[in-house]
């Protein structure tokens, strides 16, 4: 869809003239992640629709969804579904209606340095082995073939849903005792570990594939080999299809029923994401959803338009 067929879906559903932009502010936070689509959308909405104001910030999922269920954000970005500690905790604050909403597909990357030569594709277990905490120290603790150097780990925050997918579904999922490493350095801000992988030539880390395409020049893609002895490397088409296992994953944001129904700039702010995803996701190097999937995410706002 194009951006003025965009704007032309808002106008034709009413949201556009139902807001009173002066007056309020939509607040977004959460994952960095998905930071970059909500960027992204705050831009081309505020662009588009004179005197809104959105504003963005990237604490992390676990920390936007503190900031959520305090009631300072009114949409919170996650690159992980919400916990049900999060939903205790949101409700112990009268928050208990609240709406969860696919916008793409991510496909989490791990990264070496390009100078790396050895490098291309790795296990579930070797990736294991790399981020378990009392793991691997050297290359060649991974594979014995490879060198004896030690490796620098990048990963992210522990407030960050990229690190929760990572942990649950490679350290956790292999060994369900196992902890993640922490001797590595660990940001939130996924630039900070770009240029640490780009400036160690035995760094190893990872994070979302957005980021990866955005500094692409200076980092290796790692291929994942799920199970099925098949090196998948992490791609729109791998993320899609589902063939770049295990770490292809959903993308999210969650707002609550009432702002959906009683602010209308938050109803076209969350709308404006779906009706903009298959400009803006691809645009910012994510994978748009399937039209079915993206239909079920229209569903549960079809209630709450005029």
């Amino acid at each position: 869809m194009t951006r003025i067929a965009v704007l032309a879906a808002l106008v034709l559903l009413g949201l556009l003239a139902a807001c009173s932009f002066d007056d309020e502010t939509v607040r977004i936070d959460g994952s960095s992640t998905v930071f970059p689509i909500a960027e992204a959308v705050a831009e081309e909405f505020t662009l588009a629709n004179k005197g809104a104001r959105v504003n963005v910030g990237f604490s992390g999922t676990g920390a936007g969804f503190e900031k959520f269920c305090r009631g300072e954000t009114q949409i919170s970005n996650a690159s992980r579904p919400i916990r049900d500690s999060e939903i205790e905790d949101c409700a112990a604050n009268g928050i208990d209606d609240i709406v969860e909403i696919q916008v793409a597909i991510d496909a989490l990357t791990v990264l070496v340095n390009p100078n790396n030569d050895f490098v291309d594709c790795m296990t579930v277990d070797e990736l294991h082995t790399a981020f378990t905490n009392g793991g691997a120290s050297t290359w060649s603790d991974i594979r014995p073939e490879w060198p004896d150097d030690k490796i620098i780990f990048y990963y992210p925050g522990t407030d960050s849903g990229t690190f929760d997918y990572f942990f649950e579904t490679i350290v956790e999922g292999v060994d369900e005792n196992a902890t993640h490493r922490g001797d590595g350095t660990a940001s939130e801000d996924d630039n900070v570990l770009a240029l640490g992988i780009e400036h160690d030539q035995n760094a190893i880390g990872y994070f979302g594939f957005a980021f990866f395409r955005e500094a692409s020049e200076g980092l290796k893609a790692v291929a994942v080999d799920g199970g099925d002895g098949v090196c998948v490397e992490p791609s729109f088409d791998t993320a899609l299809d589902g063939s770049y296992a295990p770490l292809s994953r959903p993308l999210f944001i969650y707002t609550r029923e009432s702002f959906l129904r009683d602010r209308p700039e938050v109803l076209a702010v969350v709308n404006f994401y779906l009706e903009s995803s298959d400009t803006l996701v691809p645009e910012v190097g994510y994978v748009s959803m399937p039209p079915e999937l993206l239909d079920e995410q229209f569903r549960k706002l079809k209630q709450f338009l005029p």
